[in-house]
């Protein structure tokens, strides 16, 4: 893992280019996952909703080892404290003003009867899927190589299964066939290339902001993770298996944090 980690921030100085590269890399994993549709012809609700709890406790974990911690170290406590808040806020707000659809929870936000059914359902993917490619784009503008490629590895990982889970929730929905229930889940996973940029660009350009913006992906990260994960995976009865896959999420990324330290 050292080398890798040597390997990815020997491609480049930039800390931009180092956000693209893994924002390019997370999306990968989650075309993977989403392409798996293709060839996996059946998963139980069970095993998904363990698998999206295991994505839960990656990005939990991620969210403090990589992002809350450092930002302290950084910049100090209120600045991270701030940056939270806001970054709930703008992803509450996002929720509540964006049209969009739940698989599971149906409408929310403001109503339009000019926007079709299928995109209702890529705006509320791509709403889940900004933070975490906000949070490795700020994770390289922080230039600390080794917690953003940890981000880079968590928010890939976990977006294998909600890669999958959005394909297979696509299908079941019958927004059409696996084809386009692939494509479905690659298109709504291509906004974290441009945010990884963002976020890199911006903590590289306004340094005194790092701390404000890791705290913000972190808020971002958290507030999807208590408003949309957990409860997606409690809604068929899946409870304890989605509370073990959180845990096992959880441990392994403290186990990579503390032995690649």
């Amino acid at each position: 893992m050292d080398a890798f980690i040597q390997w990815i921030g020997g491609l480049t100085s930039s800390r931009v280019l180092l956000g693209l590269i893994g924002g390019l890399i997370i999306t990968a994993l989650n075309m993977i996952g989403a392409l798996a549709v293709l060839v996996v012809r059946k998963v139980s609700d069970r095993f998904l909703d363990t698998a999206l709890g295991f994505a839960a406790g990656v990005m939990l974990s991620a969210s403090f080892t990589s992002l809350i911690i450092p930002g302290v170290e950084i910049g100090g406590i209120w600045p991270v404290l701030a940056g939270i808040a806001l970054g709930a806020l703008v992803l509450g707000l996002g929720d509540r003003l964006v049209p969009h659809k739940h698989f599971e929870k149906g409408l929310e936000g403001l109503q339009s009867k000019r926007i079709r059914g299928v995109w209702l359902f890529i705006i509320a993917i791509t709403l889940h899927n900004m933070p975490e490619g906000l949070a490795v784009g700020v994770g390289f503008g922080s230039g600390n190589i080794k917690d953003a490629v940890l981000l880079m590895l968590a928010i890939g990982i976990q977006n294998i299964p909600e890669g999958l889970a959005v394909s297979l929730s696509s299908i079941g929905a019958g927004l059409g066939g696996r084809f386009y229930a692939a494509v479905v889940g690659i298109r709504a996973g291509l906004v974290e290339i441009p945010l990884a940029v963002l976020g890199a660009w911006a903590v590289t350009a306004m340094h005194s902001m790092l701390p404000y913006a890791m705290g913000f992906a972190a808020g971002a990260m958290l507030f999807v993770i208590s408003d949309e994960i957990i409860p997606e995976t409690h809604r068929k009865g899946h409870e304890r298996f989605a509370t073990i896959g959180t845990m096992v999420g959880v441990c392994l990324m403290l186990f990579l944090d503390v032995t690649l330290g």
